[in-house]
This record gives C-alpha cells, sequence and structure tokens, in this order.
C-alpha cells in the first residue's frame, strides 16, 4: 500500500481557543500547526499569556479579532460561552499548575476541552474534571500525542487479536539529555517551570515522560496498573523535583512491567521505546523511528513493519497521510488525535451517535489515570521506594 489515506468527510470547521502558546512558548503553536495539518478548526480567541502585550501580539499575528483576546482565562470563558459564535473547543497549552482551574472555567460554561498532559496536580482534581465534562456531556481530551502514531494504533489492534499471546513482561523507556546540564539557570524557560514545583506540581520526569509511557502502555496493551515500586531521583545539583526514575510495576491479569525516565541520559534526544512480550511474540517501538514497528513471533522471522507500504488493521491505515518512506511524526500523530475528537465533536453537534472509533483519542479517564500514576509513583519513592496499590 503505497497512499496515504487520512482523508476526511468532515465538512464544518470549527472554531477553538486556546490557553496559553504566547510568544516564546513552544508547545502552543506545535498544536495550532496539528490542527491547521486537516483545516478541521480555526483559531478565533486566545488568552495566549499573563502578559496582556504577548496576548495581543500573538493574537495580531494569528489574524484573531482583538474583541476575542483576553487577559485571563476566567474571563475568555465567560465571554465566549455568551457569544452566538462562541468556540467550540477550548485548547490548555498552559505549565501544570494552571491545567485544573482553566480547564473548570470552560467546562463550567459549557465549552468542551482539550489539555495537555498531566491533566492536573492532584488525582482529585482530575477526577473532578472527569465526572464535570461527563455531567455536561462534553468531550475532553488530553494531548498524549504518540497515541496518534499510525504504528501505535496498529499495535493496539495486534494485541487486542492476539496475535501476541497473553501479555507477560513490559519494557518501557524515555530517556531525554536535555537536562544533563542546569538548563533552568541558563535562560530555558521550558527548564524553568519544569524543574519548579510551583509550576510543574510533584514530580519533574515521571510528571513529564512517565506519563506519556502509563498512557502509552495502557492504550495499546489495555492492562490496568495493580501495583508499582518507584525510586524518583534527583541528579542535577539542586533540584527539588525528580529528573530520572526507575519504577517496577504489576498489573493486573499477573503480567509485569519495568519503566525508566530520564532527562540526564547524555546521548539521548527523544528516545521513548517500548518492548511488549507475550506467550505468542513480541512488539518493538520507538518514537525516533515511528513509521515503523517491529513484530516478533516465535518461531517465525522478525518483521519490521513500514508505515504506509505494508498492510496495516484499517482503523490505523485510515490515519495514513502520505507513501512510506517520507516519514511521519509528531505534528501528523497530534494532527491524528485532534482529527478524530473534532470529528465526534462534528457528530455530536449533528446529533449522531458516537462509535468507538470516534472516541479513539485520549480521553479524561486516562488523564486521571495519568495523574493517579504520577502521584503513585512519587508516594512509593517518599516512603523508600516501596510497593503501594495503585
Amino acid at each position: 500500500m503505497i497512499e496515504g489515506s487520512a482523508d476526511t468527510k468532515i465538512t464544518g470547521k470549527l472554531r477553538y481557543g486556546m490557553v496559553g502558546g504566547g510568544q516564546g512558548a513552544f508547545i502552543g503553536d506545535v498544536h495550532r500547526k496539528s490542527i491547521a495539518l486537516d483545516a478541521l478548526a480555526e483559531i478565533a480567541a486566545g488568552c495566549f499569556s499573563r502578559s496582556p502585550e504577548n496576548t495581543l501580539a500573538t493574537g495580531k499575528n494569528l489574524g484573531i479579532a482583538p474583541e476575542r483576546l483576553y487577559k485571563t482565562y476566567e474571563e475568555m470563558a465567560e465571554e465566549e460561552a455568551r457569544r452566538s459564535d462562541k468556540i467550540d473547543f477550548a485548547v490548555i497549552v498552559t505549565p501544570n499548575i494552571s491545567h485544573y482551574p482553566a480547564a473548570k472555567a470552560f467546562l463550567s460554561r459549557g465549552i468542551p476541552v482539550v489539555c495537555d498532559k498531566p491533566l492536573t496536580i492532584e488525582a482529585s482534581e482530575a477526577r473532578e474534571l472527569a465526572d464535570l465534562a461527563k455531567q455536561k456531556g462534553l468531550l475532553f481530551m488530553v494531548t498524549y500525542t504518540y497515541t496518534g502514531n499510525v504504528t501505535i494504533k496498529h499495535a493496539r489492534e495486534l494485541i487486542k487479536q492476539g496475535e501476541i499471546g497473553e501479555i507477560k513482561f513490559i519494557n518501557a523507556e524515555y530517556p531525554q539529555e536535555w537536562l544533563l546540564a542546569p538548563a533552568e539557570k541558563q535562560g530555558s524557560k521550558q527548564a524553568e517551570w519544569r524543574t519548579d514545583p510551583a509550576r510543574a506540581g510533584k514530580s519533574n520526569s515521571v510528571g513529564d515522560l512517565g506519563s506519556h509511557v502509563e498512557n502509552m502502555i495502557s492504550y495499546v496493551t489495555g492492562l490496568r496498573i495493580k501495583s508499582l515500586l518507584a525510586r524518583l531521583d534527583k541528579i542535577g545539583p539542586g533540584r527539588v523535583l525528580d529528573d530520572n526514575a526507575s519504577i517496577l510495576l504489576e498489573y493486573e491479569g499477573g503480567a509485569k512491567g519495568l519503566f525508566w525516565t530520564s532527562q540526564i541520559a547524555a546521548g539521548y534526544d527523544n528516545a521513548f521505546r517500548f518492548r511488549i512480550f507475550g506467550t505468542k511474540g513480541a512488539i518493538q517501538w520507538n518514537e525516533e523511528q515511528s513509521n515503523y514497528l517491529e513484530v516478533f513471533r516465535f518461531g517465525q522471522p522478525n518483521a519490521v513493519l513500514s508505515r504506509g507500504k505494508d498492510p496495516f488493521y484499517p482503523h490505523a491505515q485510515s490515519f495514513s497521510r502520505i507513501p512510506s518512506g517520507h516519514p511521519e511524526g509528531y505534528f501528523e500523530a497530534l494532527a491524528n488525535i485532534y482529527k478524530t475528537y473534532i470529528g465526534a465533536l462534528n457528530k455530536q453537534k449533528a446529533g449522531e451517535p458516537l462509535t468507538g472509533e470516534d472516541l479513539d483519542f485520549p480521553n479524561a479517564e486516562m488523564g486521571v489515570d495519568g495523574v493517579k500514576f504520577i502521584g503513585k509513583c512519587v508516594e512509593s519513592s517518599e516512603k523508600g521506594s516501596v510497593w503501594v496499590n495503585f
């Protein structure tokens, strides 16, 4: 199969607003470009910064009407909810500490929300947001980007169909080197807030990287964590939050797991990878080569599947955009979960029933699990690296 197939039958272009993502920020621009990839929604409002000047400058560059640029997210939620042409969803791309109040402000006024991970600082806050969204019938997405990869959706289906048998062991790691130097003292805004508990919360490495690992394994395997044991290290001089972590896991049903996350691993850029071992075979995936999926079946030759060339399950294939050999990556993965989310919003607005495929995006319950995972890792480490029930 050499043709991309990520076409869409959605015709209505929705309006969205953004909280955070002003000039000088990284992730907000990534979200805007990913949403624009399928031209299914356009930005119409924003509170891009705590600095009104930054918000105005960002909004001007994006062509947003001045009256829809707001000083606070509370003002934005209140004013947008009153408009006849109000935004159809709000995207929150701020530091972790403000996810909960910002999301609550929009949900309380009937506006669906997309929020960066981790969803909140405390599990009780995440639970409140998930319950509020359910109570109001609002679709809520948490942007665990990597689950949007075509290869990941195929891996999930392989496991669901029993092609590697019963899962027995999982090994996943996410090492980076970017905090090996004291970047937080060298002018890096990302490093400043991620190493600051007042803005990042109770964890850095597990909160930033481990939350992706937990969600990915949960999404691909469908397994639920039963208990875990974690050691969170603070290796950088003077750091108060972890920059390296080792985590042992036991899953319901008996599978075991081992996770490692690090921001002080010299030589590694963004080396998110996993290996899943079953009674009939195994699956291996590497984010930096995300167009390929390695599948090992016991007693058969090992296989490397190529996105765009090899036959994938239909749902996974529907997200493939361009021919094989032309790499799809981070932007496309994020665009894929947005494509699904916006499609579900359109169907919901039209009063049409939503299918499981319509809802194949990271939802609020996954966000709750991610926050709970972070908290349990911190709890285990603080108690001397002991087993804690999930």
